[in-house]
């Protein structure tokens, strides 16, 4: 990715940030964001459970959530 400028470096790194923080699974908290609050990691059935993929960085991470 290139950053073009200081404006976009900071809109850039407060985009990762908040990924980070709020939605990437962290292995030490049991694929937890640092964030969460619940207890228990949510598990879904993949056999029968559809799948959302969302771009985060425009496309440099993907991030993935059950559809409804």
């Amino acid at each position: 990715m290139l950053i073009y400028h200081r404006r976009h470096l900071l809109a850039v790194l407060g985009e990762f940030v908040e990924h980070y923080n709020e939605h990437r699974p962290h292995q030490g908290r049991d694929q937890r964001p640092p964030n969460a609050t619940d207890t228990e990691p949510a598990v879904a059935d993949l056999a029968s459970a559809r799948v959302r993929r969302r771009k985060i960085l425009n496309g440099l991470i993907s991030e993935y959530s059950q559809a409804a």
